[in-house]
């Protein structure tokens, strides 16, 4: 549907304007022609350029689902709660969002199909959950769920954020550092050394020669690193590439076993999730897969889904994968048998989520002592190796 204005005289003569959104401009001739209206200029209304629009964000979309699960549980109807929730939305850019989803709902599409056109905003299980809950008549308890998950999912990212920014930060200010100290610092010592003559140090000799290798070369090794980036990203956005990298990273000996619990929390927590709000088992599969993020675990849930589809048990081909914890399989065996396996599902993620708190506290524990042994290494040996010549000085002048 596109947005036309348009312009013409009514029986009396007199100009009307006036916008009208129609799929083309046939269709605004026949609407002007059932108002009576004689046409003289019709054109597509241009598009309005926002800069710095603001981002819609994940807090947005859990308060959206809060709100809506409480107005729809008191008995309002769909398009009035979907009015309120748009005329009291203050983020411009998701106004805009909610004003089309309930126009949309207006015009007798239903909630998941209005929603789907914003993928970026509501993924594919948001969309499957408000479809199984407005097939089910529960669209209240699928909100409310909804809200309640997206909530824990966007704190287990965060607590992962947490432990991840630290190490970064700090490695990046030790690197500022230490260019500033080899570029600027070391030239004007390396000057005052050659005044008083002699040889230096081994220490200070290569530091020396390190801070002149940098400095000549810094163009040079700057387009090394831009190149290396660009080659990284493109190799990553490859198939073969993006597997090879995300199956490597789940190796690693900390960061892995950090990344593979986080998988375990989510995959358990959405799979619970859409499974106790009505989604069907093989769909479920295929949405936490394309969620995922890493193609190994992707691959690992395709093969349970093809088990499955097979007539397989979840937990069986989840424990050849060898991607999920022997306990895990084993408890989902459990859920099966006793025809609880949503039920089960949650109580893994619960307990995976307390697993990911301990294991980014040790990460971080873990991180902060190697971190000031990096820092004094670097930058103290810098320091020291430019105050030997100082000291031989000193030493030969006392004697």
């Amino acid at each position: 549907m596109q947005v036309f204005v348009w312009e013409g005289r009514n029986r009396k003569n007199e100009i009307q304007k006036g916008e009208f959104e129609a799929p083309d401009e046939r269709a605004v001739r026949a609407h002007l022609n059932r108002l009576r209206i004689t046409p003289t200029k019709i054109k597509k209304k241009p598009k309005e350029i926002v800069l710095f629009a603001p981002r819609v964000t994940e807090k947005d979309v859990i308060l959206f689902a809060r709100q809506f699960s409480t107005m729809i549980d008191a008995g309002l109807p769909i398009i009035q709660c979907l009015d309120i929730l748009y005329s009291q939305q203050e983020n411009k850019t998701f106004k805009s969002i909610l004003k089309d989803i309930k126009e949309s709902v207006e015009g007798g599409a239903t909630l998941a199909e209005s929603l789907k056109k914003y993928p970026k905003n509501f993924d594919a299980l948001f969309v499957n959950m408000i479809a199984a809950g407005e097939a089910g008549g529960i669209l209240d308890i699928i909100l409310r769920r909804l809200a309640s998950y997206m909530e824990k999912a966007a704190k287990l990212k965060a607590r992962v954020k947490g432990a991840m920014t630290y190490p970064i930060i700090t490695l990046a200010i030790a690197i500022i550092v230490l260019a500033v100290i080899l570029i600027f610092v070391i030239p004007v010592f390396q000057k005052m050394f050659s005044d008083f003559g002699g040889q230096l140090p081994l220490p200070t000799q290569i530091v020396v020669n390190l801070s002149n290798f940098i400095k000549s070369k810094i163009l040079y090794l700057i387009g090394t690193m831009v190149i290396v980036g660009i080659a990284f990203k493109r190799f990553y956005g490859t198939e073969k590439g993006r597997a090879f990298l995300d199956d490597l990273v789940l190796r690693l000996p900390v960061f892995g076993i950090l990344l593979r619990k986080v998988a375990v929390a989510k995959f358990t927590r959405t799979m619970g999730t859409m499974l106790s709000s009505g989604v069907a088992i093989l769909d479920a599969l295929e949405i936490v897969a394309k969620t995922s993020g890493n193609k190994t675990i992707e691959k690992s849930i395709y093969d349970v889904r093809t088990g499955i589809a097979e007539g397989r048990t979840m937990a069986e081909p989840l424990s050849e994968s060898g991607v999920f914890p022997a306990m895990v399989c084993q408890m989902i065996s459990v859920g099966e048998s006793t025809g609880a396996l949503d039920a089960m599902l949650t109580k893994i993620a619960d307990f995976y989520d307390e697993e990911v708190d301990q294991a980014v506290e040790n990460l971080t524990a873990m991180i902060e002592p190697f971190m000031l042994v990096f820092l004094g290494t670097t930058i103290g040996g810098l320091v020291i190796s430019m105050y030997l010549p100082i000291f031989k000085m000193a030493g030969l002048v006392g004697g």
